[in-house]
């Protein structure tokens, strides 16, 4: 995925001396991340006059699957356009029918992993992107476009007085989900979650944050998920952007596997121990940009 960030300097010292990101490379407007257990980057981070998501972005399993989303994009007249970025030759990119900038690529460069360079590890140990996080104002229509085309699966999911779709959690890889889509104001970023290989590793995030004067930028947690069981910590970097730190979910790969339903005002949904979310975690989120580079105006 690639964020636009305002300075490039002040966000190298919130990922990379704060966080721990690994660098892969490194220009004079961009640096390139990844996690310890990650054989390419997965997060992009390039200056921009306005902060915001460029994209997020998806691997697919053949080449061939490129051809397949240009064909999808074209049946169902999409935006698209073939696009290409360091290491990754071909990148096919979308807008959703609901704002989204999407990208699917197959081929990217790779490089040994760090996950047993121990000596190298700094910070809570990022491992790899688990998921993404979006606003939008249509949750169930978004959810049959991802489910219905292009195939991801329903794992946990939450809904109103009126028993209608709020949020929902869907995955590609047998986790929880790579997917999230919360009722809000959209299309917006809400958050990129990245793994961390256990609970201390959440803790540590916390006191690395608080011990460097940044307690304004953990906006929420620690704590434990009732969706997901996970326990989470949500920073805020520099720019806005919403980071999760997050680990201890678990498998759906159980072919009979049902999805889990809760309701809204359950006070388990958002943190298994009862805590209430910040009102920021509900409201705020970082603007995305459309096909013309120009960034969308939300709707509700």
């Amino acid at each position: 995925m690639i964020l636009y960030v305002s300075d490039l300097q002040t966000t190298r010292w919130f990922y990379v001396e704060l966080l721990g990101f690994s660098v892969l490379h490194e220009g004079p407007d961009a640096l390139y991340l990844r996690g310890y257990e990650e054989r390419e980057w997965s997060l992009k981070l390039q200056v921009h006059p306005r902060p915001g998501l460029r994209h997020i972005a998806f691997k697919v399993a053949e080449e061939k699957d490129l051809d397949s989303a240009v064909e999808m994009a074209k049946r169902l007249g999409l935006p698209w356009r073939e696009e290409e970025e360091f290491e990754r030759p071909r990148m096919v990119r979308i807008q959703d029918p609901f704002g989204f900038p999407v990208v699917f690529y197959r081929q990217s460069g790779r490089h040994p992993p760090l996950l047993q360079e121990y000596h190298r590890h700094r910070g809570p140990g990022i491992q790899r992107l688990d998921h993404f996080n979006l606003f939008s104002p249509k949750v169930p229509e978004v959810v049959r476009f991802y489910t219905d085309v292009l195939g991801f699966r329903l794992t946990e999911y939450t809904v109103d007085d009126h028993d209608q779709l709020w949020g929902a959690w869907l995955q590609r890889k047998g986790n929880v989900h790579d997917l999230a889509l919360t009722s809000g104001p959209g299309p917006r970023l809400h958050h990129i979650g990245y793994w961390v290989p256990d609970v201390h590793g959440v803790l540590r995030a916390a006191d690395i944050l608080a011990s460097a004067r940044c307690i304004h930028q953990l906006e929420r947690g620690p704590g434990r998920h009732g969706i997901s069981n996970a326990m989470f910590l949500y920073l805020r970097d520099p720019d806005g952007h919403r980071v999760e730190l997050y680990t201890s979910d678990y498998l759906t790969v159980d072919p009979e596997f049902e999805p889990v339903r809760w309701h809204l005002h359950d006070p388990r949904r958002q943190t298994l121990w009862g805590q209430a979310a910040p009102e920021s975690w509900f409201q705020e989120g970082s603007l995305v940009e459309d096909f013309t580079g120009q960034f969308v105006e939300p709707s509700s």
